[in-house]
């Protein structure tokens, strides 16, 4: 029988040990690098955004947001300046703060939680941003066609994503301002200027509306399950038709003066 003196120190031991695998496993969290993250980023979005030049932790850090058109692709665009983000583990779940010099005027607040085993909830504060239009051009077809100029004003007001693998449910409202758009396609710059409301409810509906310019964008559209459908139309002012005939050609299905828009049918 093992003396008294001989157990106890032995049980020591094995808190210590005990003690200083937590420890080492809070420190691998606490000080995880940036990268991690940027890998994990990559993965979930399968390509299709990058963190590029990563330094500090996951919690705590910077990067250069980038955005590609997936696995292979060769349209990858920057945003100017660098991101910064700070992350705070909750009650299953965390929360972000997020900011890009460039673009948000104050910080975008993000809360997310996983619900069951492949969804996930996402809250948005409401916020005002502006984002450059040639960033979309790293997301590939049609955007690295249409080689967009111009700026996107974008604003939320109780923004709420349910994310799964087959259903996007959403409440609240982002409204997308497209200020001052030309394309590599039409030598009329600028074409004009359009608004995008994305309504959230049972099913999610999109708008698209002209607010000014000779290129004139109309259409609606609505999720079903994770996917979108969308119908519209594109039409020119009469006088500009010539101008932007290649536009008309590649954005839609010509038809006389009008191009037909379809996405999901």
């Amino acid at each position: 029988m093992p003396h008294p003196a001989i157990h106890a120190v032995a049980s020591t031991q094995r808190w210590a040990f005990a003690g200083l695998l937590v420890g080492v496993a809070v420190a691998i969290v606490a000080w995880a690098p940036a990268r991690w993250l940027a890998s994990a980023v990559q993965s979930i979005s399968q390509s299709q955004v990058h963190l590029e030049q990563p330094s500090g932790t996951i919690w705590s850090g910077t990067a250069q947001l980038a955005l590609s058109g997936g696995s292979g692709s060769t349209d990858t665009v920057a945003l100017p300046g660098f991101v910064t983000w700070r992350m705070r583990p909750t009650w299953g779940g965390l929360r972000m703060d997020l900011n890009a010099s460039c673009c948000t005027p104050q910080p975008l607040k993000i809360a997310a939680r996983a619900v069951g085993f492949s969804g996930v909830h996402i809250d948005l504060s409401d916020h005002q941003s502006t984002w450059p239009t040639s960033l979309l051009v790293g997301l590939g077809t049609p955007w690295n066609t249409l080689q967009l100029q111009g700026q996107l004003a974008v604003s939320s007001q109780g923004l709420k994503l349910d994310i799964s693998r087959e259903q996007l449910a959403m409440a609240g409202q982002v409204q997308v301002d497209a200020n001052q758009v030309s394309s590599r396609l039409s030598t009329l710059k600028p074409m004009g200027s359009y608004r995008v409301i994305v309504q959230g409810g049972s099913t999610p509906t999109v708008q698209l509306q002209t607010l000014d310019g000779s290129l004139e964008l109309s259409g609606s559209g609505q999720w079903v399950g994770s996917r979108l459908r969308f119908e519209g139309m594109a039409t020119a002012q009469a006088d500009r038709i010539e101008a932007l005939s290649n536009l008309l050609n590649i954005i839609g299905r010509r038809n006389g003066a009008l191009s037909i828009i379809q996405v999901g049918s």
